[in-house]
């Protein structure tokens, strides 16, 4: 018996201090002015021929924008190898906030010889690209 009220009391204790930090934190906040509002970015161009913000697409062989279907589509930075893609093919980056996006004839990413800036397209031969590369562009 003693220990179960023992333990009751402890949990009480335990949250008694749970409420009294959620307290002390709520009011801090509320004389610190609040949770401040993120820094402003440009704004996310939204969707553009099927290629959603902050990505960069490709679209199938000979297709253009192939009725805003892309059939490649690239969010994280990193270097992807590509496979059987050949002949030319439309490609967007539809990136923001110093994104860019390189094509590359070897497979790990380091020869880069075409670069697309935020909100660029155009037509490529993708015949010789064997990676490509999304990164950071500050």
């Amino acid at each position: 018996m003693k220990q179960s009220i023992a333990s009751f009391k402890l949990l009480l204790k335990q949250r008694y201090r749970f409420a009294l930090v959620a307290l002390l934190l709520a009011v801090s906040l509320v004389f610190a002015g609040g949770v401040s509002a993120p820094t402003a970015h440009a704004a996310p161009a939204g969707t553009i021929h099927g290629c959603p913000s902050g990505y960069v697409c490709i679209y199938p062989q000979n297709a253009g924008w192939n009725g805003d279907k892309p059939s490649l589509k690239y969010y994280y930075y990193g270097v992807y190898q590509l496979s059987n893609q050949y002949g030319t093919h439309e490609i967007f980056n539809n990136q923001y906030s110093n994104a860019g996006f390189d094509l590359c004839t070897d497979w790990n990413g380091t020869v880069c010889d075409l670069g697309f800036s935020i909100n660029s397209y155009g037509a490529v031969d993708l015949t010789p690209i064997n990676s490509v590369r999304v990164k950071p562009t500050y």
